[in-house]
């Protein structure tokens, strides 16, 4: 394996990591622009969020076929196809006319994209280095942390200054440059394609099986659960599916997707902490902006602004943390950043109606020290034990059941919990209002006095709104409460794990077994 020095080696990094960005971007830039889209294809907001759903379920299905697709194809020439089809079909939204034309780039976009984080990831890897693998890849965990967080302000921002087409003309020339470097650098070290019969039952279920849980997860909310017909068919579909996938594969001579991996220790108890830390994430990364704008009056760019300092110690930090953190036991750096975790959402469960920008800010970027050190070393922990040739396939793994399962299923459970704890404290709350109340009485005396114009009834359309907006306060401070215990009872958790040498000396035994240094 020859490996590149100096700028070449900068410019690759790069190039593998904005095609990570553009995919991670993509799957979050375009929430905010829904109602412009709706509007402009004149549709309503529900129908919109097909724009979301079809994404996702496209890419959860993918995902953990990187493993077979890149032996049929080759890895690098797997990564830079995926690429060039993204620019395309991102060119197809952009220029769609209706929604089902939308709709169906979307699938086609979610679908050519799944493979992305994984081989982006893998490529990093065999291409850096053993000396500048932790530089490399805490510069793309970076990008896994950030991407997320900028894409709702950048979508924001597009949509109101220009318009929503150009939340998806903006990847045409990221990934344009993405795919020429990495081709052009990489072209002579692709990975040995290996053609093994296709499993085409097997493929189908796994389709049908996530395909059906991934859109039951983005439409059980605005369908109230299962209490729609929709809903029950889906969770079926996806049930039968899934079971009979499992089955299938674990007889398959060539299974596309590998499960093996959850035999070793790493990988089974690093995918768990990495996938439960997304979800409990995930719980304050959605419901914070969303609390933000139809509770408290932010837009979507300030609320976007209001989040966005989680990634600023991240872009400071990641890269020295990847260079530097092989010195240490990760299992303790891991454990070190639940810590963070639990602290920063702990502060956030005192939040009170009043609370200013400046403190939601300041909560952000203390729980930007928790992220940094979080990602990255679970990503070495989970795949430590996997060969260089199966990393494309375990990774693809990890990051289907981080994905789907930690922010697919996160951000329902997130938002399905924190409208459970409204209509619970909205109740509680209500019942202490009554005339017998003497802060209750004394408040329709003082509204009254400021205005008497106001009668009984536009006074109690006061106290049901205030009521309703403390309601939401104390159930995402609720939310936030539970994440915080949580995130310290998964510290145990960590220690379970083998401890995990550091990257480049792990590497270093492949460089003595032949592998050449070039400048």
């Amino acid at each position: 394996m020859a490996y590149y020095h100096g700028g070449r080696l900068q410019l690759l990094n790069l190039a593998l990591g904005l095609g990570t960005f553009i995919q991670i971007l993509d799957s979050s830039i375009a929430n905010v622009a829904i109602p412009y889209i709706a509007g402009n294809l004149d549709v309503s907001t529900d129908e919109g969020t097909w724009v979301i759903t079809a994404f996702a379920a496209s890419n959860a299905i993918v995902l953990p076929l990187t493993g077979w697709l890149s032996d049929c194809f080759g890895r690098v020439r797997l990564f830079v196809w995926s690429v060039l089809l993204f620019v395309i079909t991102s060119f197809f939204c952009g220029f769609s006319s209706s929604l089902t034309m939308l709709v169906t780039f979307r699938i086609l976009q979610g679908a050519v994209a799944g493979s992305l984080i994984p081989l982006s990831q893998s490529l990093l890897m065999s291409s850096n280095p053993p000396e500048k693998r932790g530089s490399a890849l805490g510069m793309w965990s970076m990008i896994v942390i950030v991407a997320p967080v900028v894409g709702p302000i950048i979508g924001g921002y597009l949509t109101e200054e220009y318009s929503w087409p150009w939340i998806f003309y903006i990847n045409v020339p990221i990934g344009l440059f993405s795919a020429a470097v990495t081709w052009y650098l990489l072209k002579d070290q692709d990975s040995a394609v290996v053609r093994n019969p296709i499993d085409w039952m097997g493929l189908c279920l796994l389709s049908i099986g996530v395909g059906s849980l991934q859109v039951m997860l983005d439409k059980g909310k605005d369908l109230d659960w299962f209490e729609s017909n929709l809903i029950l068919a889906l969770s079926a579909v996806s049930a039968v599916s899934l079971i009979y996938f499992g089955i299938w594969n674990y007889f398959q001579r060539y299974p596309i997707v590998d499960f093996s991996f959850f035999k070793l220790r790493n990988f089974a108890i690093g995918t768990a902490a990495i996938t439960i830390g997304y979800l409990l994430y995930f719980t304050s990364t959605v419901c914070m902006p969303l609390w933000l704008q139809t509770e408290q009056g932010y837009t979507a760019y300030w609320a976007g602004v209001a989040v966005a300092p989680v990634g600023i110690v991240s872009i400071c930090l990641s890269t020295f943390v990847g260079k530097h953190m092989g010195r240490f036991d990760l299992r303790m750096i891991s454990a070190l950043s639940f810590f963070f975790f639990s602290l920063s959402f702990f502060y956030q469960s005192t939040f009170t109606t009043q609370v200013s920008l400046q403190q939601i800010m300041i909560a952000r970027f203390y729980q930007g020290f928790g992220i940094t050190i979080f990602f990255l070393p679970i990503v070495q922990i989970a795949l430590s034990e996997v060969s260089t040739e199966k990393m494309a396939s375990a990774s693809g793994l990890f990051h289907f059941v981080r994905i789907l399962i930690g922010s697919g299923f996160g951000t329902s459970l997130a938002l399905e919990l924190w409208s459970r704890l409204e209509i619970f404290h909205n109740a509680r709350l209500t019942e202490s209002i009554t005339a017998y109340n003497p802060v209750t009485t004394q408040f329709y005396k003082d509204l009254a006095n400021v205005n008497p114009k106001f009668t009984y009834d536009v006074i109690n359309g006061v106290v049901a709104q205030q009521v309703e907006k403390q309601a939401f306060m104390l159930a995402i401070n609720d939310l936030t409460w539970i994440a915080g215990w949580l995130f310290l009872a998964m510290i145990p958790l960590i220690f379970l794990c083998k401890r995990v040498r550091s990257p480049a000396s792990t590497s270093n035994e492949h460089s003595i077994k032949g592998e050449a240094f070039v400048a």
